[in-house]
């Protein structure tokens, strides 16, 4: 039935207001999901679009990150050095990955405040397991992941079912984990770590395939690999949905992309040793972490409820059930990141989990790029937060810079993070998308 012959039987049926529902509803499609229709020129129109609508995603963290490299560098060639990258590499996983299960948290608009605690008690754990008793170093890794998982689950606990506040409870958590490891140490306040099993793989001197130079080739060629196939897979399972998918130039320029940093970066780790076992376990878990965060329900509940809880209650998302799995990743990972930083001294001491390990972690999620107020960021702002900060840490040093201005320069630039969320939340708001 012709558009014509509707609105004429509307004139006199009253069906022009039944009929025209239905490409009212069309026009008004949301233009987000017919961008890839229009190939590279709808791509450009929607970057414009988010740019202007306060979705500045990565972009202040690289730009900043290439701001703060270029001054290293001029003051100091060495900054740029392969010996110096792979340092930086090395050190940020061990708190990167505590930020990376802070962004769970955060993503919840939340905050938890025992990590540090958490990730020094687990260190503790892990000490006593293997050196005290003599367990398998596998066996007590797995039960100190464990571990943290549980303490998790019950600060958890008691934020989502018994109502205490997540900064209350992860605040008393910092006192108490904190204390049970001044407790498992006992008198001596340290405990060595034999160099041997996990422990030696997440030492500074074991790097993938014992430091062949074609390790970090074959990781950049497995990343390059994997997004080629992801990407094809889901442009095939869109097309035969009929719905917008990405096009195959698109696709090209992405890998090509990826190939020219992964291949860039295994060159210049492979002029020293190659690429730290650490960060090879880092970037394994930031891939995982992304494809449940993206690609499953649950992480789909988690945006869900960092975005408004009512409305996530109302959909039938159990709100508890979340709180809780995300209390207990973010203990699992600062588990695993106590293990990071004992694999550096192979020691579990007193000073474990303190100074200022969380607030870097916390400060690593938020200049990543991952949003204060929920609802907003991804795992790969623990990745590029870390890099701003152990740039500016490394650089400093390099300088012969005192502690107390790195402390001050970090600090500047997690005020600076916060400030562009802020500004870019206002923006949304206004252009109505937030």
């Amino acid at each position: 039935m012709s558009d014509k012959t509707t609105l004429s039987k509307g004139k006199h049926g009253g069906r022009a207001s039944v009929d025209a529902q239905p490409a009212a509803v069309a026009a008004a499609v949301d233009p987000r999901l017919l961008v890839r229709e229009k190939g590279f020129a709808g791509y450009i129109s929607e970057v414009k679009r988010k740019l202007r609508g306060g979705e500045l995603g990565s972009l202040p963290v690289i730009v900043g990150l290439i701001i703060i490299w270029t001054i290293f560098q001029l003051k100091n060639d060495i900054f740029l050095s392969s010996s110096n990258m792979t340092t930086i590499s090395y050190y940020l996983s061990a708190t990167g990955m505590i930020a990376l299960g802070l962004v769970f948290v955060l993503l919840l608009g939340e905050i938890d405040l025992s990590v540090a605690s958490i990730s020094g008690l687990s260190a503790a754990i892990f000490a006593v397991f293997a050196t005290t008793h003599g367990m398998n170093p596998w066996l007590a890794l797995l039960l100190t992941v464990l571990s943290g998982v549980i303490i998790g689950a019950i600060q958890g606990f008691f934020f989502a079912k018994i109502g205490v506040p997540a900064f209350v409870v992860t605040l008393a958590g910092n006192l108490g984990w904190n204390g049970l490891m001044l407790w498992i140490l006992g008198d001596t306040g340290s405990l060595s770590i034999q160099d041997k099993g996990p422990i030696h793989i997440l030492s500074q001197n074991s790097f993938f395939l014992d430091s062949d130079v074609a390790g970090a080739y074959i990781l950049a060629t497995l990343g390059v690999a994997a997004l080629l196939a992801g990407s094809l897979v889901e442009q095939t399972r869109r097309r035969k949905a009929g719905i917008p998918f990405r096009p195959t130039s698109e696709i090209i320029v992405r890998v090509v992309a990826l190939a020219i940093v992964g291949y860039v970066v295994a060159y210049v780790l492979n002029k020293t040793s190659g690429i730290p076992n650490v960060l090879v376990i880092f970037l394994a878990a930031l891939v995982i972490c992304d494809f449940v965060l993206r690609r499953t329900t649950f992480g789909r509940k988690v945006f869900a409820v960092g975005g408004s809880i009512e409305a996530a209650r109302r959909a039938g998302i159990n709100v508890a059930a979340i709180r809780m799995a995300v209390f207990s990743i973010s203990g699992g990972f600062a588990a695993v990141g106590g293990l990071f930083l004992a694999g550096e001294t192979r020691t579990a001491t007193l000073g474990a989990g303190t100074g200022n390990l969380l607030m870097l972690a916390i400060a690593a999620a938020v200049i990543g790029g991952t949003s204060l107020f929920g609802g907003r960021g991804n795992v790969w702002s623990a990745l590029l937060g870390m890099l701003v900060i152990q740039s500016i840490t490394t650089g400093l040093d390099l300088l012969n810079m005192s502690t107390s201005l790195q402390y001050m320069i970090t600090a500047a630039v997690l005020l600076a993070a916060v400030v562009v969320d802020s500004v870019a939340r206002r923006t949304q708001k206004a252009s109505g998308r937030a």
